[in-house]
Order: C-alpha cells, then sequence, then structure tokens
C-alpha cells in the first residue's frame, strides 16, 4: 500500500510516516498543498492523509480539486477541528474520512487500512489463494498453516499480487505501490524482491512470472 501523508508539521508528518513504514507501507511526504497536487497527479496512492490547515494551498482547496479530478486514492482529512459542521464540511467537500487531532496512532493505522479496503475492487481484509493467507493489518502470512516470516516489502508485493485475483501486475506497478519516491526505478530491487518471496512461500511455486508482462499469483 502507499500512502501520502500532507502535514506542514514536519516533525508530526516525520513520525507518522516512520511508523506507517514500520506497518508495511510506502509512505511519501507533502508539507504544503501545492506539493501535495504535485505528487497526488504523478503518483498513484492508495490513500492520502490531508492536513487541513496547509501552507501555499489550503487543505480544502487540494481535497476539493482531487476529488473533482477522479483521484483514484482515498482521502483521510485531519483536523485539530473537531465540531460536527467541521466534519460534515470535510467530508461534503470530498474526503472519504476525517480524523481529529490529536489522535491515537493505531486509529490513525486502522482508518487508513479500512480506507484502502474500500478501493475499487474492494478488497477484503484477509486474502485467500490456496493454502496461503494474508492478512496485511496484522502483517501475518501462513502457508499450510505455517507463518511465514516476510519483510515489509515482500508482505506489501504479496498482498498487491493476492489483491489482483489471478490478474498480471508489471514489475513497474509494483514499484509504484510498494516503494515509495526514493525507489530508483531503473533498479532490479521488485525482482530481488519477488525471488525472496518466492523462495518463503515454498513448494509448489505460487509466484508465476509472465514473460515482458510481470508476474501474478
Amino acid at each position: 500500500m502507499r500512502v501520502l501523508i500532507v502535514e506542514d508539521h514536519r516533525e508530526l508528518a516525520l513520525t507518522v510516516a516512520t511508523g506507517l513504514r514500520r506497518d508495511g507501507m510506502a509512505v511519501d511526504l507533502a508539507f504544503d498543498g501545492e506539493e501535495a497536487m504535485e505528487q497526488a497527479t504523478v503518483h498513484d496512492y492508495d490513500v492520502i492523509v490531508l492536513d487541513r490547515d496547509l501552507p501555499r494551498l489550503h487543505g480544502d482547496e487540494v481535497c476539493r480539486a482531487l476529488s473533482r479530478h477522479g483521484c483514484r486514492a482515498r482521502l483521510l482529512m485531519l483536523t485539530a477541528a473537531s465540531t460536527l459542521e467541521d466534519r460534515v464540511e470535510g467530508l461534503d467537500l470530498g474526503a472519504d474520512d476525517y480524523l481529529a487531532k490529536p489522535f491515537a496512532f493505531a486509529e490513525l493505522t486502522a482508518r487508513i487500512r479500512a480506507l484502502a479496503r474500500r478501493a475499487q475492487p474492494a478488497v477484503p481484509p484477509v486474502l485467500v489463494h490456496g493454502d496461503l493467507t494474508l492478512a496485511p493489518a496484522e502483517r501475518l502470512a501462513r502457508r499450510g498453516g505455517r507463518r511465514l516470516e516476510l519483510s515489509p516489502k515482500e508482505l506489501a508485493v504479496l498482498e498487491l499480487l493476492l489483491a489482483a485475483r489471478g490478474a498480471v501486475v508489471s514489475a513497474e506497478e509494483l514499484l509504484e505501490r510498494a516503494w515509495d519516491r526514493s525507489a530508483d526505478p531503473f533498479t532490479n530491487t521488485v525482482k530481488v524482491t519477488v525471488s525472496r518471496l518466492r523462495r518463503k512461500l515454498g513448494d509448489p511455486p505460487l509466484i508465476e512470472t509472465v514473460p515482458h508482462a510481470g508476474y501474478r499469483i
């Protein structure tokens, strides 16, 4: 899952990003509204966590613009204002969810994952393929009842492949959705990660390489 955190309070943004990365998410940061718009139009995010009170371009304008242009990402709006009127106004702008500051990190993570599950097509909380199961929120994968010790990136790649329901997922899409913008597009990191994941999944092999197209389960 790839998430964009838009927050002008840098210490808070960095703290949230660190926590989400520990939970296996790929996270980019933007510190003002204009930067948020630039990144959201270039990268394919699953969820955008958007502070409402932003410099350069207000969060309301960002939310309105992204909704108007059909942004695929689900929008979670953050604000220090927590009245009913504020929540209603934020949702009317196009936000999918609303969270008042201060917030518990566990609640933020749960809301992000809930929003990601509402993507089109919807992704269930537990992904199953034969004797393989993956619960992304718990970062728990099992095959044949055996727990698999997977790295955050291996979990992210496995989640994307299982969510595709047999469709081919290109290496470019895996890089876009499971890594942040610091990833080198010319690197072989996707190939290496898929290779490690194959070994850990064991036999019989589950991940198929489709020549010149990508990977599928």
